[in-house]
C-alpha cells in the first residue's frame, strides 16, 4: 500500500478509491495509521465514555425496516406508547445513576405529531432540566416535517426551543439509496438524511452520525457514505463523531440471507472510517454489537471513545444482541487498554474531572 504512508503523516486526503483499497492492507498496518491518526486528533492518553439511556417512546413505526426486530405495527399487542409516569420513572433513575442524558427516539409513529414530541420535551425539561435531550433522527424529522406540512428548519426550531440539544445519527444506515430502497424503502432519502443534518449544524445543533453495515450493502457502498459524511462536515463542521457498528440480522426479516460481518472486518472498517473521515474529532467503538473485547481492541485501530453504559436499550437487544454493561466494567476494558477513561456527554464535552 504505497499511500499508505501518507495516510499516517495526514499529508494526503484520501480519495474514494484509495479508501476503498485500504480494505486490501494488512490488518494491523491499517490499525496502526488509524491510530496515529487518532493520536493526532485527540488526546493519545483518554478515553471517553458515556452514561446515558436509550429510551424509545414508542415502538409503533410505519415504515417497518427489514432490519429492524422492535417496531410495531398501530394495534399490535405488543404496541406501545410510554405513559408520561413511565417516561418520568426512566428519567429518574437515569439521574440517579448519575446519567448526562438520554438518548430518545421512537421511529415513524403515524398518528404522533409534533405537538406530542413538543410536549414530551417539554415535560422532560421541566423536570429534569439538567439532562441532556439528545433525540430523534433525521427520518424522524423528516416524518414530522411531512405529517405537518413545515419545513426541516421549523421542526428543528420548534424542537430547539421545546428543549432539544442534540441530534443523533441515526437512521443513517447505509447513504446510498440503492440499499436503502431494499432495506428501509419507507425512510428518508439518503439526501433527506444529509439535509437534515445540514440544517441542524445551521441552526447550532451538534449531532453524531452513524453507519450500520455488515447487510446487502458492499465495501464501495460503505465508502460512498462516509465520503457523505465527510463532505457536509466540510460544509458545515457540525458532525462531533462517527459510531460504524455492525447489523444484528438476529430476529431480523434478513436473518436468512446475510451472515452478520465478523471482528476482522468490523476493525477494518473502523480503522478507515478514522482515516478516511479526517474533519471528524471522534470516532466511537461499539461494544454493544461487538462485544467488550472487541471494543477493547477497536481503542487501537482508531476509536478514541468507547460509548454508552446504555443504562436500557431496546432496538438492538430486541435483534437478539444482548451484551450488557455497566460503568465500573467499561472503565476496567479502557484501562485495560491502557488508556484513562474520561465521562463524558453526547457532545463529547467532559462531565468529569481529569
Amino acid at each position: 500500500m504505497d499511500n499508505l504512508p501518507e495516510v499516517i503523516k495526514g499529508d494526503k486526503r484520501l480519495s474514494d478509491d484509495e479508501a476503498l483499497s485500504l480494505f486490501d492492507a494488512p490488518l494491523q498496518v491499517l490499525g496502526k495509521a488509524a491510530h496515529k491518526i487518532r493520536e493526532r486528533l485527540n488526546n493519545p492518553k483518554q478515553v471517553t465514555y458515556l452514561i446515558d439511556r436509550n429510551i424509545n417512546y414508542t415502538n409503533i413505526c410505519r415504515v417497518r425496516c427489514a432490519f429492524c426486530a422492535f417496531s410495531r405495527d398501530e394495534g399490535s399487542p405488543d404496541a406501545y406508547v410510554l405513559s408520561f409516569d413511565e417516561l418520568d420513572r426512566k428519567l429518574d433513575e437515569t439521574a440517579a445513576a448519575g446519567g448526562s442524558g438520554i438518548l430518545l427516539q421512537g421511529g415513524c409513529h403515524p398518528g404522533l405529531g409534533l405537538d406530542f414530541i413538543i410536549r414530551m420535551f417539554s415535560h422532560i425539561k421541566s423536570r429534569n432540566p439538567a439532562l441532556r435531550v439528545h433525540a430523534l433522527s433525521p427520518p424522524e424529522i423528516v416524518h414530522l416535517a411531512n405529517m405537518e406540512g413545515l419545513s426541516i428548519e421549523d421542526v428543528l426550531l420548534q424542537l430547539i426551543t421545546a428543549g432539544l440539544d442534540s441530534l443523533p445519527g441515526g437512521g443513517a444506515e447505509i447513504l446510498v439509496d440503492a440499499i436503502r430502497m431494499e432495506i428501509s424503502p419507507g425512510k428518508c432519502t439518503s439526501d433527506e438524511w444529509l439535509d437534515v443534518m445540514r440544517a441542524a449544524h445551521r441552526l447550532g445543533l451538534r449531532t453524531t452520525a452513524t453507519m450500520m453495515f455488515g447487510h446487502i450493502e458492499s465495501r464501495a457502498d460503505r465508502i460512498s457514505h462516509l465520503a457523505k459524511i465527510r463532505d457536509l462536515q466540510d460544509e458545515t463542521g457540525g458532525f462531533v463523531a462517527f459510531i460504524p457498528w455492525t447489523f444484528q440480522p438476529g430476529e431480523t426479516r434478513l436473518a436468512d440471507i446475510v451472515s452478520p460481518a465478523g471482528g476482522v472486518e468490523y476493525l477494518r472498517t473502523l480503522a478507515i472510517s478514522r482515516i478516511f473521515l479526517d474533519n471528524v474529532p471522534h470516532i466511537g467503538a461499539s461494544w454493544l454489537t461487538q462485544g467488550l473485547k472487541m471494543a477493547g481492541g477497536a481503542l487501537y485501530f482508531g476509536a478514541d471513545d468507547i460509548g454508552s453504559v446504555m443504562l436500557e436499550e431496546n432496538v438492538v437487544a430486541s435483534a437478539g444482541c444482548t451484551n450488557r454493561t455497566d460503568e465500573d466494567e467499561l472503565r476496567r476494558v479502557i484501562s485495560a487498554a491502557g488508556f484513562a477513561p474520561r465521562r463524558r456527554d453526547a457532545v463529547y464535552d467532559y462531565v468529569d474531572s481529569a
